[in-house]
């Protein structure tokens, strides 16, 4: 019989390693998604409140994208762009349906950029579908 006094510890912490540096890894990936997607669904709720409740469409539009920065800024993203789709024209007919969308790209941690690109990201979308109010000031 050969002694193999010590290979267990030796065994336990080889397999834990090799079984933790995955688990660690997806947990990270996991947790950046779902922090993006929170973020994003915040600001586009946020936005579509704001755009609705607007006196005009243009201060509406500018309304919106201050509320998807501020959103997104508390979550530690960067600004982007908020997309407004109206179902009428104009856009803030009372009783009418308007959908807000504000996308990001997370990339995933640890991956080096290759020729000035990420290669490995997720795009996030948050929606929000809003109602202009039917009693609101024709104002």
């Amino acid at each position: 019989m050969s002694d193999e006094r010590g290979n267990a510890v030796l065994e336990f912490t080889f397999l834990g390693v090799l079984l933790m540096v995955p688990l660690t890894y997806v947990l990270l990936t996991v947790l950046a998604v779902q922090k993006a997607a929170y973020a994003v669904t915040a600001a586009a709720r946020e936005a579509g409140r704001m755009f609705v409740t607007a006196s005009d469409e243009d201060s509406g539009r500018a309304r919106a994208d201050d509320a998807a920065r501020l959103a997104l800024r508390d979550h530690g993203l960067p600004a982007t762009p908020v997309q407004i789709t109206c179902e009428t024209e104009p856009c803030l007919t009372p009783g009418a349906s308007v959908r807000i969308s504000v996308s990001t790209r997370v990339r995933l941690p640890f991956v080096p950029d290759v020729l000035g690109r990420a290669p490995a990201s997720v795009r996030v979308t948050g929606r929000h579908d809003g109602v202009v109010d039917r009693f609101r000031s024709a104002g």
